[in-house]
């Protein structure tokens, strides 16, 4: 387990650095329990990305049940702190979600318009 993996209650991520890439994996469920840890983690993410020269976030939210308007929140947070980077320090962030879960693609539609170039939804 490194330091960016996380484990409490019903909520897992699961990070893997592939080049100049992380791979974020989520699966569970993210509510109100979770949501401090949860932006505290997307704060060790940010870090690390700017110190190791990561150009692309992959959040993989193929396995995520379910997420409240808290947790989207603290993405949002992540994402216009990555944009209000000068540009050559900003970095992607893609999402990865699950055909299975309709609310997925309108949640990750919605918070893409914080990111703009910056934010990608797969399959859309």
């Amino acid at each position: 387990m490194n330091e960016l993996d996380f484990k409490a209650d019903e909520f897992e991520v699961a990070a893997n650095r592939d080049g100049e890439e992380l791979l974020l994996r989520t699966s569970g469920t993210a509510d109100a329990r979770v949501e401090p840890d949860l932006a505290a983690l997307l704060d060790r993410v940010h870090v690390r990305v700017l110190g190791d020269g990561i150009r692309r976030v992959i959040v993989d939210l193929r396995e995520l049940e379910f997420m409240n308007s808290s947790c989207f929140k603290g993405f949002v947070t992540w994402i216009v702190r990555v944009r209000r980077l000068p540009e050559p320090e900003q970095y992607h962030i893609r999402f990865r979600p699950s055909a299975q879960h309709h609310w997925q693609k309108r949640s990750l539609h919605a918070i893409s318009y914080f990111g703009g170039e910056l934010v990608t939804i797969e399959g859309t």
